[in-house]
């Protein structure tokens, strides 16, 4: 068994989509970032690359690469999946947590489950998504940025 975890963060700007969790969700701003700026699933990614000793989502993915330039991100989620099965590993569960002010997350975590389980193979009740706001502070208060943690379990296959 082995234990990851993620955290990833990005700019909130005008005139991006916001995606999370392989979603996007109506909001005025969107997530600044070389691909689709997909803070939830980037956490995720770094997650299971970390409990594989696989270093990071910059070492697979690397944002000086034309290749990855406004990629989706559920193809990087799709490229790790196959990085730790190559290394004999299956994923037992995920838990990641999103803190931002705005936009209420609430209604589109069971599509965001949906999305993040049929790319990795893996059941909806094996990935737990929450969200939280900053009660004000910070950059994340002030609406300037949102950052996402992830946890997940790998087993041997």
């Amino acid at each position: 068994m082995r234990i990851g975890y993620g955290i990833d963060f990005h700019q909130l700007v005008e005139g991006r989509d916001l995606m999370i969790g392989g979603v996007k969700i109506p909001h005025t701003k969107g997530a600044l970032g070389h691909s689709d700026a997909d803070v939830l699933l980037h956490a995720i990614c770094d997650a299971l690359l970390g409990a594989a000793c696989l270093g990071d989502i910059g070492v697979h993915f690397p944002d000086t690469s034309v290749e990855f330039k406004n990629i989706d991100s559920k193809i990087l989620l799709a490229k790790t999946r196959d990085l730790i099965a190559a290394e004999g590993y299956s994923i037992v569960n995920i838990d990641a947590s999103l803190c931002l002010e705005k936009p209420k997350i609430k209604p589109h975590i069971p599509a965001m489950q949906e999305t993040i389980a049929n790319i990795l193979g893996i059941g909806l009740r094996d990935i737990s998504i929450k969200a939280t706001t900053n009660e004000k502070m910070g950059f994340v208060g002030r609406e300037e940025g949102l950052v996402a943690h992830a946890v997940c379990l790998l087993q041997a296959k």
